[in-house]
């Protein structure tokens, strides 16, 4: 009889266990439809859309590629995104057909939206830019809702590259 209990408890902690994970999924993947959206209205459909289609996919890595480096950079002592292959890693998140395709699209996009800000304040590509420009116009992006969900899921898989 007590034996029957514990099953059904352990039973039941895994239920609830798999549900808490869905539920907590469909929190980030509401977010991140929330932040496209904010995204959307701050810069304007035509501009997203005109962007999206400007910039080809060779250009959004090495975009992406330049924020990595910039978030988490190498040092003499300790390695950096480059040599812990984290753009690789990214790339496989991208293509893994588990992820939610919005959120893949949100990460691509978000290269976009970096080049836009940085050419509107800068005057030139994000790549072109010193260090100290490339922070100035993360920390412009990271002051939108949308921005600092963007560059929080470029962390979040930087980490996990780790």
């Amino acid at each position: 009889m007590r034996r029957e209990r514990c099953d059904s408890r352990t039973a039941d902690a895994a239920t609830a266990l798999t549900e808490w994970r869905q539920a907590l999924w469909s929190r980030r993947s509401f977010l991140l439809r929330m932040a496209g959206g904010s995204v959307l209205a701050l810069f304007g459909r035509g501009t997203l859309a005109e962007e999206a289609e400007t910039l080809d996919e060779a250009r959004r890595w090495e975009l992406l590629d330049a924020v990595q480096q910039h978030l988490f950079p190498s040092e003499a002592d300790s390695p950096g995104a480059r040599e812990i292959n984290a753009l690789a890693y990214l790339r496989f998140v991208v293509g893994d057909p588990k992820v939610d395709a919005e959120d893949r699209q949100f990460i691509l996009e978000g290269a976009g939206w970096l080049e836009e800000i940085a050419r509107d304040s800068a005057g030139q590509s994000f790549l072109g830019l010193n260090q100290d420009q490339r922070e100035q116009v993360l920390r412009r992006i990271a002051g939108t809702p949308a921005g600092e969900n963007w560059l929080s899921t470029l962390i979040l898989y930087l980490m996990e590259a780790l």
